[in-house]
């Protein structure tokens, strides 16, 4: 079973003393691909700095709504220099994480609105999908994007919202990201929308070292945990694991423009 996890933080503190590991054991359990993506300014040359000393690792660059307070009014012309400077290396493959969260009431809206569309401009003007934080936030998100229309659309990372949001983002061409959140039992509504859900719209995620999965509580998430995750929710949509990571690998490399 050959796994891409299209969103993880690897390149967060939490790794520090074992990602060589991690990473060893990930790709022994069928993980090939990892799309690490930045957070703001700061991050950017560790991540990038990783990404290149290792096979299977892709790079991800943005502006994240939950680090507003630490953007600078230069982030977003720092942001379209470095995406330039890398423009079409094989490593870097989209603009991401950034979006809108509604979740968090200390987040200005309009400051998060004003930097969002900032970033829909730059992929668009760059042709590099984007990878959308999206936290009570749908129907903005939703309006934002039908009226950008992007080339190359994206990933709405976590997915939670409604079959409905679904598939609003699917006419647009969004691919749904489905990780640790929808194992847990309680997640019911997801639970409930993701059978509905076809499989050319899904990829497989961690956002390690956040949202551990059911199966590995209260602990450091990891790209370790992916194979688990798609087992859970292969189960939820009702077909084999293997045909589960085979359809994921297969949307994301359509997305990112990978060969399968």
């Amino acid at each position: 079973m050959q796994l891409i996890d299209t969103h993880t933080h690897l390149d967060f503190p939490n790794f520090d003393e074992d990602r060589q590991q991690v990473l060893a054991e990930a790709r022994a359990l069928g993980v090939e691909k990892l799309v690490i993506l930045g957070v703001e300014h700061g991050n950017w040359q560790r991540l990038w700095d990783q990404v290149l000393v290792h096979d299977g690792l892709y790079a991800a660059f943005g502006l994240h709504p939950v680090y507003l307070e630490s953007h600078q009014p230069e982030d977003v012309q720092r942001l379209e220099q470095w995406l330039q400077e890398r423009q079409g290396h094989e490593k870097l493959c989209a603009v991401g994480e950034f979006g809108l969260d509604y979740y968090l009431p200390e987040l200005d809206r309009e400051r998060q609105q004003t930097l969002f569309e900032a970033q829909l401009e730059l992929a668009q003007r760059l042709e590099l999908p984007v990878l959308l934080h999206v936290r009570r936030a749908h129907a903005q998100v939703i309006a934002t994007l039908k009226r950008f229309r992007l080339k190359r659309a994206g990933i709405i990372h976590a997915f939670a919202g409604s079959y409905e949001e679904a598939r609003e983002y699917m006419k647009l061409g969004f691919r749904l990201g489905l990780g640790g959140a929808a194992t847990w039992p309680q997640a019911n509504r997801l639970r409930q929308v993701i059978p509905r859900l076809p499989l050319d719209a899904v990829v497989l995620e961690t956002d390690s070292p956040d949202m551990a999965p059911a199966m590995y509580p209260h602990i450091r998430n990891s790209p370790v945990h992916l194979p688990a995750i798609c087992r859970e929710l292969a189960t939820l949509l009702a077909v084999e694991p293997e045909e589960l990571a085979a359809a994921s690998s297969r949307n994301a490399a359509e997305l990112f423009g990978w060969r399968s």
